[in-house]
């Protein structure tokens, strides 16, 4: 599996296909650009504003592109999501923040993400909402064999080939925010002991 362009300083390696890991990603400075509906063809309108952005302001492409998912509805972290359903955010990364500041530039807005712990799956194959799906469906089992984390916050999809890898080919990662569980108190766990 190969990417053709850099990551952002500081961002960890791709996570290998098949493979689930503990990520703690930096704050990174991104070009967004959001709207509503299939995000699989969200994918081919947010390409061009983006890309426009960046060469206009002589920023080099980076790898990953990444897509923040917001599902609507009430579902829980990892449910399956339809394609048409809530909104979505593209983003290219900026390789380091002194490329340019934040602020707007007509559709696209350029900010700086907080520091982000993931849960993440390395996936092979076409992108788009399928392969997302599958990604949280072995998340899901990742978290139903542990008692230390759990997830707290919607999915993003990071993806690492330009369209001249083939669709089989194509490297990515689905990924969910994740916190520690908070420890239960002391007073409870042996309230539960005496009364066995």
């Amino acid at each position: 599996m190969l990417i053709e362009a850099p990551l952002p300083v500081g961002y960890p390696a791709p996570t290998p296909p098949g493979m689930i890991e503990l990520k703690t990603y930096p704050s990174v400075r991104r070009a967004e650009y959001s709207a509503k509906g299939s995000s699989n063809f969200g994918m081919n309108v947010g390409f061009w504003p983006l890309f426009n952005h960046i060469k206009k302001n002589d920023i080099a492409m980076t790898s990953p592109v990444e897509m923040d998912y917001r599902p609507t509805g009430e579902r829980t972290p990892l449910a399956p999501m339809k394609d048409a359903e809530g909104s979505w955010t593209m983003s290219f990364l900026y390789r380091t923040r002194d490329l340019g500041p934040t602020g707007e530039d007509g559709r696209v807005k350029i900010v700086d993400t907080p520091e982000l712990v993931v849960l993440s799956i390395g996936m092979k194959g076409p992108y788009g909402i399928g392969t997302v799906n599958a990604g949280m469906e072995a998340l899901q089992k990742w978290f139903d064999g542990q008692q230390e984390w759990e997830p707290a916050g919607d999915p993003r999809g990071l993806n690492y080939n330009g369209p001249q890898v083939p669709m089989a080919r194509k490297w990515s990662e689905v990924q969910v925010p994740v916190r520690r569980k908070a420890a239960r108190p002391q007073a409870a766990a042996a309230s539960d002991a005496t009364t066995r």
